[in-house]
């Protein structure tokens, strides 16, 4: 609520309106009972927080009746009646489903040119995002510990009746919120209404998939991602074997083009968590998720890098062997390109790569074709890598792989060489044709003199 525009005070407000359900009229009831309508009828009243016409005497005062309500809560062993739970959640409505402030760093919120746009995106993809204190928590938060309990204690039936699909929507829109200490309760709220309702569960998982590709596909910035997927990770660990195919089209729909997105770093750990849960349960879509991760492998951005090697070295170990051949060239090439990183982190992060048993395992089981990419991209960096430290933990794989198979990596050293001979070939015979054209081109130039026209005006 805004600031109030007539005469009145908010103490008058308080105690001269009426409530929003009468209890006044109703038969006579329990001294607990009337505390308790009293005190939530007081706490419909909503404080901004920034409105200079609020008292913080009296925000205090609710804040103090909001403690009221939880501790009566949890001291009842009657469960609620329905003239109690309809204003308390109504209530709770009242003070959770609000007008989110704008995003703080929000570029299309400013009317700076494109280009300054374009470097905002490029920082946020870079940095963490700033998470933002509301002042409205002191309130929020006893309120969520309220709804919580309501959650917890109330039986599914009397619940369903308050909370229909139009309220688990607009729950569900409150992940945006920048204040991290709203997401969590929000979501330890949202999942155990997940593990509750168990006839809404499809309705919910449609939801909350909505979101994750309007992330993608639509707006590059949402604040609860990670929260998103942490109630994702639970609820993918509950599926049942054989996956059905509504799940694996969401692995390959929304998991796997999550990858893509700005800012990932700030989810990555839930997602590639998600992600490693479907592998575990059907290995066989390893070879899915390893191909659609290289696919959207990052260019320029070498912590995004760092963490999609960690994640593939992690999928290695659940990777179903039969599908070690048909990886073992892309996977063993894309790691060697990141060998060859002039960043020495990302080429650090891809040779201790070579430490993992089942990725070693899959690179002797594609040797032939794996071996000519890895040979090369060990020689280039033990040649050119200005990294003392690159340099170093190169030549250690290089006499691994040369203990592993030596004549092998002899061949991959003649082919190398070989190959690097045509090029230099190939080079020459360039250089040559371009300077026969350049004398033949010198050569009309001077028997046919261009003519100098004269324009008249």
């Amino acid at each position: 609520m805004g600031s109030l525009r007539n005469s009145k005070t908010l103490h008058d407000l308080f105690v001269q309106e009426k409530p929003l359900f009468p209890i006044i009229q109703h038969s006579p009831t329990s001294p607990m009972n009337e505390d308790l309508l009293s005190a939530i009828s007081y706490c419909t009243f909503v404080f901004t927080f920034t409105d200079p016409l609020e008292s913080p005497a009296q925000r205090d005062s609710k804040r103090i009746q909001l403690s009221r309500i939880i501790s009566i809560l949890k001291s009842s062993k009657k469960p609620l009646q329905h003239r109690i739970l309809a204003p308390l959640i109504s209530m709770i409505q009242a003070n959770l489903f609000r007008p989110l402030p704008p995003p703080a760093n929000n570029p299309s919120s400013s009317s700076s040119s494109s280009s300054s746009s374009s470097s905002v995106c490029e920082l946020a993809d870079d940095e963490d995002p700033v998470s933002i204190f509301s002042p409205v928590w002191s309130h929020l938060q006893i309120v969520y510990e309220i709804l919580l309990r309501l959650v917890i204690t109330i039986d599914y039936e009397a619940l369903r009746v308050y909370m229909d699909q139009s309220f688990l929507l607009k729950l569900l829109s409150l992940f945006q919120s920048e204040d991290p200490r709203e997401r969590e309760s929000l979501k330890n709220v949202y999942h155990k209404i997940y593990t509750k309702f168990i006839t809404d569960r499809s309705f919910m998982r449609k939801s909350m998939k909505d979101v994750l590709l309007n992330h993608v596909f639509e707006i590059e910035r949402h604040p609860g991602i990670a929260e998103l997927l942490e109630i994702w990770g639970t609820i993918i660990n509950g599926f049942t074997v054989p996956l059905k195919e509504e799940h694996k089209l969401f692995l390959m729909r929304v998991l796997i083009p999550l990858h893509k997105t700005k800012g990932m770093q700030v989810y990555h750990r839930q997602l590639a968590y998600c992600v490693s849960q479907f592998v575990q349960k059907e290995p066989m879509l390893g070879a899915v998720v390893v191909r659609g991760i290289l696919r959207y492998w990052p260019v320029t951005n070498t912590q995004k890098e760092i963490l999609f090697i960690g994640e593939l070295e992690d999928l290695v170990d659940n990777i179903d062997p039969d599908q070690y051949r048909k990886l073992a060239l892309p996977f063993c090439t894309q790691i060697t390109k990141c060998i060859n990183s002039w960043n020495s982190q990302v080429a650090e992060r891809a040779l201790y790569v070579w430490n993992n048993e089942q990725f070693v395992k899959m690179a002797t089981i594609g040797m032939v074709e794996v071996f000519p990419v890895i040979v090369e991209g060990m020689e280039r960096n033990l040649k050119w890598h200005w990294s003392k430290n690159v340099r170093q933990l190169t030549e250690s794989v290089k006499v691994m792989l040369e203990e592993m198979d030596p004549e092998l990596y002899t061949k991959g050293l003649i082919d190398m060489q070989n190959k690097q001979a045509e090029a230099h070939q190939l080079d020459i015979r360039r250089k040559k044709r371009w300077e026969i054209l350049e004398l033949e081109a010198a050569k009309n130039k001077f028997l046919n003199p261009q003519r100098s026209i004269c324009v008249s005006h």
